[in-house]
C-alpha cells in the first residue's frame, strides 16, 4: 500500500488550499488534511520550489504552442482555434480506487456492446419491453441501413468512453456515455508528454501508470479487426477536416499510431472495395478508425447533403470487404436516455449488477420517471433526448422562476424530446493560479479498448476542469481547461513500447507514389505560401531599410530606388501604391511607410504579408501528419512574429517593421532548410518543391518586372537591392566586383542555371519533378512537361542584351 505517513513539513502549496464544502476534493480530507496519496507528490513541489515550478512551466507551455496543440471553438470571437489549455497539477487517483473504477468501465462497455447486437439485430430487449421501442425508432442516430449488418470479430464497441464525476461522498458515477466516436484519447496522450516532461522526479517516484500499453491495445485491436486476417492492414483515421473542434487530435494520433490521416474525398469505393487515391492509383483501405459523426459517413445510405463521407462507404460494410472502428450506427447509444435502464439492461443481458453507477437520469418519455424528475426540477440537468452536435446542456438553477416554468412547460408538450439529470456537485481538484492553488470542478473522460477477452482500459484519461472558481461548465467547447490524470501504482510500473517486435515480419518499401491526391495538393500549396511569405518578406525588408535613410518628404528622390521597390511590393501584395497614386506631389514619407505597415500586418488584404503567413500555417496543418514536429514549430512561430510586433507599429513602426521581417525571413529559410535537408525524396516533398518552385519563380519574375522594365537615372542603388531581395548579392560581387548593370543582374537572376534563386534554376527544377510524376507509359510527353520544357528552351535561348536594351521611352520592352 501506499505510505500514508504525512511529507516532513507542510507544503506551502496547499496550505492555504480551501477546498469549498459539501463537495468532495479530490487533494484534502473533510479534517482539512492532505490525502495520503498526495504526499509524495507535493514533497517534490516543495522540493522544486516556486520559481523552478515556474520555469519549467513556462517551458512546457512554450512546448505546448510550439506543437500546436489546440481545440477549435464553434464561434468563438477569438477565433476558431484555441490554445490547449492544461494545468500543471495532475489528478491523483489511489490504485485501489481505480480498480473499482476499471472494473466498472470495462463491464459497462461489455453492456453496450451487448446492447448494439441486440438493437441491430434480434431487438429482445424491446420485444420484452426492458427498453423503450421510442427510445431506438424516433432516434435518428438509429441507422436502418446497417441492420442486421456483419461487424468485424463481432465486436460492436471496439472503442469506448464514459465521463465520469464524484459525488459528494467520493462516489464514481458516469455523467455520460461516449460510444460513437470518442474524443480526447490524444490529448491525454498530449498532457502526459508534457506533465511528466515537466515533473519528471514526481511521475517517477509516485509510480504512474503509464499510457502506452492502452495505444498499444488499441493498435492491436483495429489490426485484427481487418477483414480477411491480413497480417500487414492498410489502416487511416478519417477526419471531418481541419475545421473539426478535435482536428489537432486526430493528426496527433495519427501521426503516433502510424496511420494515414484522410478526409472523404480521399476514398473511394470501387466494386465494394475501399479505396484511398493515390498519385500511383487506387489503394485497398482495410481498416477505418473514424472521427466523422454516423450519419455524414455516407451520403449515399445516410446523409445525402454530406460532404464529408465516402459514397458507397455502407455497402462496402455489409460486404465484409472494410472494417470501421466504431461502426457505423453506435452513435444510437449515445442519447442520455438510455442510462436509466441500463441497471435492467444489466441483469438482462449479462446476468449481472450494474457495477459503476450513472447519475440519476429520467426520460421524460415514461410518466413516472417525468414526474420524478420534476421533483428535482428546482437543481436539474435537462439534456435532449437526440441532440445532433455539439448542444449545450440547460442548468435550471440558472433560471429565473419564470424561465424554469416555461421550460417545465416546454417538457409537457413534448416529453420524450428532453431528458432530466440530476444535478450533482462534482468533486473539486487544485488548479494553480498565479502561484496559489484554488479548486475547480472536476470531470474525467475515460477510455477503453474491446481486447481479446475483455475490454482494455486507459490507466488515467482526460480530465477537465471548470475555469471559474464557481464554474459548472467542463466542456471544451465553453473554455474548460484540462490535467492530466495520473493512477498510482503500489510498486514500480512496467515500461511498454509501441514498436513492434524486432522479429515481426514487414514488407520493406521505399515508394512515394502512396500519397494522397488532397494531400499532394495541401503541400503543393503549402510550399507557395511559404515561398510566396518569404519573397514578400524579403521585399518588404529592403523597402523598409530604404524608407529609414529618408529624413524627410525632400529626402526621397523618385528617380531612385524607392518608386521602382514600391512598384513591385504592389504587384506583389496588391499594397502600396497602384498606378493612380504614383503622382509624386501625392507621395510622402508617412503615406509610403503607412502602406508598408499595411502591407506586412493587414489582416483584411489578401495579398499582405500576414495573410499569406496564415495561409501557410493553416495549409501546414492540414497536412500536419506528413510535416516533422520541428517543421511544424516553425510554421507555428510565423504568425507570433508578426503579432509580437504590433504593439511597437506607433512607437516606431520603421524599426518594428524591419525586425518582424528579419524574424520571418529567418524562420522561413529555416523550413526551407528543414525541407531540403529532413524530408525524404518521395511524392510528398516532390510536391511541397513544386509548389515552391512555381512560386519563387513568380515572385522573382514580379521583382524584375516591377523594378527593371522602366530606366530610372540612378540605377545603382536600385539592381544593388533587387540582388539582396533575390539574396544574391554575394554571387555577384563575387563575378563583378563593385561593377553594377542591368545585364549582368538580369543573367544572373533569370538564365543562370547555377544560381539557386533564378528563374532558370526553377523551371528546370519543375521540368524534373514533372518528369518524375506518375504517367501513362506510352513514352509521350505530357502537356506539363510540354509547357517546362517550353520555357526552358525559351529561357536558354534569351539573349540578355536585346532583353535589357531600352527604348526611346526609357522602357525595357522585351525584358
Amino acid at each position: 500500500m501506499l505510505a500514508e505517513s504525512p511529507p516532513k513539513r507542510v507544503s506551502t502549496l496547499t496550505a492555504s488550499y480551501a477546498p469549498p464544502s459539501g463537495v468532495y476534493d479530490e487533494l484534502k480530507a473533510l479534517d482539512g488534511s492532505l490525502r495520503p496519496h498526495w504526499h509524495k507528490f507535493f514533497e517534490h513541489m516543495e522540493a522544486i520550489g516556486p520559481k523552478e515550478l515556474e520555469r519549467r512551466w513556462d517551458k512546457a507551455k512554450h512546448q505546448l504552442h510550439e506543437n500546436g496543440v489546440s481545440y477549435n471553438v464553434y464561434g468563438d470571437p477569438r477565433g476558431v482555434e484555441r490554445p490547449w489549455n492544461l494545468s500543471p497539477i495532475p489528478v491523483l487517483w489511489e490504485p485501489a480506487e481505480w480498480e473499482s473504477v476499471e472494473a466498472g468501465l470495462g463491464q459497462r462497455a461489455r453492456l453496450l456492446d451487448a446492447l448494439l447486437h441486440d438493437l441491430y439485430g434480434p431487438q429482445r430487449t424491446l420485444a420484452d419491453g426492458t427498453l423503450p421501442p421510442e427510445l431506438v425508432f424516433e432516434n435518428p442516430s438509429f441507422l436502418r441501413a446497417v441492420h442486421s449488418i456483419n461487424v468485424p470479430r463481432g465486436s460492436w464497441l471496439p472503442l469506448y468512453a464514459a465521463d465520469l464525476i464524484r459525488d459528494t461522498r467520493g462516489t464514481f458515477r458516469v455523467l455520460e456515455d461516449r460510444t460513437q466516436a470518442p474524443s480526447g484519447a490524444g490529448y491525454a496522450l498530449e498532457n502526459r508528454i508534457v506533465i511528466s516532461s515537466a515533473l519528471p522526479e514526481a511521475f517517477r517516484d509516485c509510480h504512474v501508470e503509464r499510457l502506452a500499453p492502452f495505444f498499444r491495445a488499441l493498435r492491436h485491436t483495429l489490426q485484427t479487426l481487418a477483414p480477411h486476417n491480413r497480417d500487414n492492414p492498410r489502416i487511416v483515421l478519417l477526419t471531418p477536416g481541419p475545421d473539426n473542434a478535435t482536428y489537432f487530435e486526430q493528426a496527433y494520433l495519427a501521426q503516433y499510431l502510424g496511420y494515414t490521416l484522410v478526409n472523404g474525398g480521399d476514398l473511394t469505393v470501387r466494386e465494394d472495395r475501399v479505396f484511398l487515391k493515390t498519385l500511383g492509383g487506387l489503394s485497398p483501405i482495410d481498416v477505418i478508425l473514424r472521427r466523422v459523426n454516423d450519419d455524414y459517413c455516407d451520403p449515399l445510405e445516410l446523409r445525402p447533403e454530406s460532404m464529408l463521407g465516402v459514397p458507397g462507404l455502407v455497402q462496402a460494410a455489409r460486404a465484409g470487404n472494410v472494417a470501421i472502428a466504431s461502426p457505423l450506427g453506435t452513435g444510437l447509444l449515445q442519447s442520455p436516455a438510455f442510462i436509466p435502464y441500463l441497471p435492467r439492461l444489466a441483469r438482462s443481458l449479462l446476468g449481472e449488477e450494474l457495477l459503476l453507477e450513472s447519475v440519476r437520469t429520467f426520460w421524460c418519455g415514461d410518466d413516472d420517471a417525468r414526474r420524478e424528475g420534476f421533483s428535482f426540477f428546482d437543481d436539474a440537468v435537462v439534456k435532449q433526448t437526440f441532440a445532433t452536435g455539439f448542444v449545450q446542456p440547460i442548468f435550471t438553477a440558472e433560471l429565473d422562476r419564470a424561465a424554469r416554468e416555461e421550460l417545465r412547460q416546454r417538457i409537457e408538450a413534448q416529453p420524450r424530446r428532453y431528458v432530466i439529470q440530476e444535478y450533482v456537485h462534482a468533486s473539486t481538484t487544485p488548479l494553480m493560479r498565479e502561484g496559489a492553488l484554488e479548486p475547480r470542478a472536476l470531470v474525467t473522460r475515460c477510455f477503453a479498448v474491446s481486447g481479446r477477452d475483455d475490454f482494455i482500459v486507459m490507466p488515467g484519461g482526460l480530465s477537465r476542469v471548470a475555469n471559474a472558481r464557481a464554474g459548472t461548465e467542463l466542456s471544451m467547447q465553453m473554455g474548460a481547461g484540462s490535467k492530466d490524470t495520473w493512477v498510482l501504482s503500489d510498486g514500480p510500473v512496467t515500461s511498454f513500447s509501441l514498436l513492434p517486435p524486432v522479429n515481426r515480419p514487414v514488407t520493406l518499401s521505399r515508394g512515394g507514389s502512396d500519397l494522397p491526391s488532397r494531400a499532394a495538393d495541401d503541400l503543393y500549396w503549402l510550399g507557395r505560401y511559404a515561398e510566396r511569405a518569404e519573397g514578400a518578406a524579403r521585399l518588404a525588408r529592403v523597402v523598409s531599410a530604404r524608407i529609414a535613410e529618408l529624413g524627410s518628404d525632400a529626402d526621397i528622390d523618385y528617380t531612385g530606388e524607392i518608386m521602382p521597390l514600391l512598384r513591385a511590393l504592389s504587384a506583389q501584395t496588391s499594397l502600396i501604391y497602384t498606378g493612380e497614386l504614383l503622382d509624386p506631389s501625392q507621395l510622402d514619407l508617412k503615406g509610403i511607410t503607412d502602406q508598408l505597415v499595411a502591407s506586412v500586418f493587414d489582416e483584411g488584404s489578401q495579398g499582405s504579408l500576414r495573410s499569406a503567413l496564415r495561409s501557410t500555417l493553416r495549409t501546414g496543418r492540414m497536412v500536419r501528419d506528413r510535416i516533422s514536429t520541428d517543421t511544424w514549430r516553425i510554421l507555428a512561430a510565423l504568425d507570433d512574429d508578426v503579432s509580437a510586433g504590433e504593439e511597437d507599429i506607433a512607437r516606431d513602426p520603421i524599426g518594428t517593421v524591419h525586425d518582424v521581417l528579419n524574424r520571418v525571413v529567418v524562420r522561413l529559410a529555416a523550413f526551407s532548410g528543414l525541407v531540403m535537408e529532413s524530408m525524404t525524396r518521395g511524392q510528398a516533398w516532390r510536391f511541397l518543391d513544386l509548389g515552391r518552385r512555381v512560386e519563387r519563380a513568380m515572385t522573382l519574375l514580379m521583382l524584375l518586372r516591377g523594378a527593371l522594365t522602366e530606366t530610372c537615372e540612378r540605377e545603382g542603388p536600385l539592381l544593388e537591392a533587387v540582388l539582396e531581395i533575390a539574396d544574391s548579392v554575394m554571387t555577384y560581387r563575387r563575378r563583378y566586383l563593385a561593377t553594377l548593370q542591368v545585364a549582368p543582374v538580369v543573367d544572373l537572376l533569370l538564365t543562370d542555371e547555377s544560381n539557386p534563386r533564378s528563374v532558370i534554376y526553377q523551371v528546370d527544377a519543375l521540368n524534373d519533378h514533372i518528369a518524375a510524376l506518375p504517367n501513362p507509359s506510352d513514352g509521350m510527353r505530357t502537356p506539363q512537361q510540354r509547357i517546362t520544357l517550353s520555357v526552358l528552351t525559351d529561357l536558354k535561348l534569351a539573349d540578355i542584351d536585346r532583353l535589357c536594351s531600352v527604348d526611346e521611352r526609357g522602357e525595357r520592352v522585351e525584358l
